[in-house]
């Protein structure tokens, strides 16, 4: 099989670049804060409750018009700024958001047209399951079932001019709208169309949503349908 990845919707072999992904496995550690106590052996950790950033390296190959290829290559991959999309053929069913980190180091053999060399992502440290990007619709109350070890944060829409949904007892109430919302639970922000709608929301426990591992009940009263995109992942 051949190898590649996309970034940012466009698929490395449009520049004749096949990949290695033997480099691309890496996975993000726990963000820790080692505590020293004068007198007691050992260190203890502070849990920052977070996961840092993972680097993500390809190696990349161009076996045909090298300086042609090449050059488009890294030119691509240079306009991309901030986090893109990162998805690849070794596990297809992830993808990541990932930014381009640093130049391309080449090693090419100009008199032969090829040429090999590594590219280098910094990732942000969640795999994210395509399968947490289909949208599950409820026109009654029902459940939903988290198959990770991680707490997922959902984008909530709700059709109707205002209500309360609550996903495993964790509750948001928008006062009123015109026709929809949209409840961001990664943003911790309430939205329609482009209108913020944070000051007309309550959280009762104080907190958006979070779907935990395991299966949650979905309710919800006043709306009319409610849909969510759980955004599934793991690391």
């Amino acid at each position: 099989m051949i190898h590649f990845f996309t970034f940012a919707g466009k698929n490395c072999r449009d520049y004749g670049v096949t990949i290695s992904g033997a480099r691309s496995y890496g996975t993000a550690e726990r963000d820790l804060e080692p505590i020293s106590i004068p007198g007691r052996n050992g260190d203890l950790y502070y849990d920052n409750g977070r996961f840092k950033n993972v680097p993500v390296t390809y190696d990349g190959y161009i076996t045909r018009n090298f300086n042609a290829n090449y050059n488009g290559f890294n030119a691509w991959l240079m306009s991309q700024s901030g986090y893109q999309r990162l998805e690849d053929s070794y596990q297809p069913e992830y993808f990541r958001m990932a930014r381009f980190s640093a130049g391309l180091q080449s090693e090419p053999v100009i008199r032969l047209g090829v040429g090999s060399f590594s590219v280098a992502f910094d990732c942000m440290p969640q795999k994210f399951l395509k399968l947490g990007e289909i949208v599950e619709r409820y026109s009654a109350n029902g459940s939903i079932l988290n198959p990770t070890r991680f707490n997922a944060k959902p984008l909530i829409h709700c059709v109707g001019t205002g209500g309360t949904v609550s996903i495993g007892g964790v509750a948001v109430t928008v006062s009123s709208c015109t026709a929809s919302v949209d409840i961001d639970c990664e943003l911790m922000e309430v939205y329609e169309g482009t209108t913020s709608r944070n000051s007309v929301t309550t959280l009762p426990n104080g907190s958006f949503p979070v779907i935990k591992p395991g299966e949650w009940s979905v309710t919800f009263s006043g709306w009319t349908q409610v849909s969510i995109t759980p955004r599934w992942w793991t690391i």
